[in-house]
């Protein structure tokens, strides 16, 4: 079966949306060359029909991993099991694995939304907008189940990744994972994983939530002259995720740290009464370096 393509354009960058992909951007790249803003999504990618390997996908009602078969609500236990064949716990809630509907669009906007009934009923909405090279992602959940539940959000975008790449994000601590990636000890943060001044990314394996994050960021690409300037609202913490030897990385801003429906206080977690609503907007904005 073919994808259906949305495509979004504002004269400097061109936006491709696969709705019933879980509402995954497909390519956003500069128009002038085609250089890729995120990560690249060639035909086989798109074929293969799983946000993982395409530019970015919406996480809700969670981000990343939930330990201990579920988790405790007002009103009881709520269960949760596998979603994937590659991760032994559930990861990233469940709207990145469903079709979603436009609601509408314009040449460079898009309101894409979900009515889910899995693990909990809510429904979650979208909205894409390109101006001027920024690029403006909001995402928002509103509770539709009977009982009160905990709740999170995240983005996660694939970024391209060169030898000469450099983020700027500054935090003041970082969770520590254990042996199955989820968070277990908040430390004051690595000298190689301070970003406070644009850095060079860690060579090793980085798979962890920093906290203490004002919500902007710098991703500067000096190769390919051009810098990605972001900004997030109700994202208290950011992922970051590199791989070994990819060409590139996740800077995920997300409302909560892996599994923090088994942390202490719940951090960043939002209990909702039905009819109740979080809500999360990340930016990046292009910008073309002077010389």
């Amino acid at each position: 079966m073919t994808t259906r393509l949305l495509t979004l354009d504002d004269g400097l960058t061109r936006l491709t949306l696969a709705p019933e992909l879980g509402a995954s951007l497909v390519n956003w790249s500069r128009l002038s060359d085609g250089w890729p803003l995120l990560r690249h999504s060639d035909g086989q990618a798109l074929a293969a029909a799983n946000p993982r390997l395409l530019a970015c996908y919406p996480l809700a009602p969670w981000s990343n991993r939930i330990g201990g078969g579920g988790f405790d609500c007002p009103g009881g236990w709520q269960t949760l099991t596998a979603n994937t064949d590659h991760e032994p716990l559930p990861i990233h809630g469940s709207a990145w694995q469903q079709p979603w509907q436009l609601v509408d669009a314009t040449s460079d906007s898009a309101h894409l939304q979900l009515d889910s009934q899995a693990p909990f009923p809510y429904r979650a909405s979208l909205r894409v907008h390109l101006a001027e090279g920024r690029l403006s992602l909001t995402l928002q959940a509103i509770h539709l189940g009977e009982r009160p539940t905990w709740y999170g959000l995240g983005l996660h975008p694939y970024i391209t990744r060169t030898a000469h790449t450099r983020l700027q994000a500054s935090a003041e601590q970082v969770w520590l994972c254990d042996e199955n990636k989820l968070s277990s000890q908040l430390v004051e943060l690595p000298e190689a994983w301070n970003f406070s001044a644009p850095g060079k990314l860690p060579a090793q394996l980085v798979d962890n939530a920093f906290t203490g994050w004002p919500g902007d960021a710098r991703i500067v690409q000096p190769d390919a002259g051009y810098q990605l300037v972001c900004h997030a609202e109700g994202a208290e913490f950011f992922l970051l995720y590199c791989p070994e030897d990819r060409e590139f990385f996740c800077f995920e801003p997300v409302s909560h740290p892996a599994n923090a429906h088994h942390l202490p206080g719940r951090p960043g977690l939002q209990l909702l009464d039905s009819g109740e609503s979080c809500r999360l907007h990340f930016s990046l904005h292009y910008q073309a370096l002077r010389d």
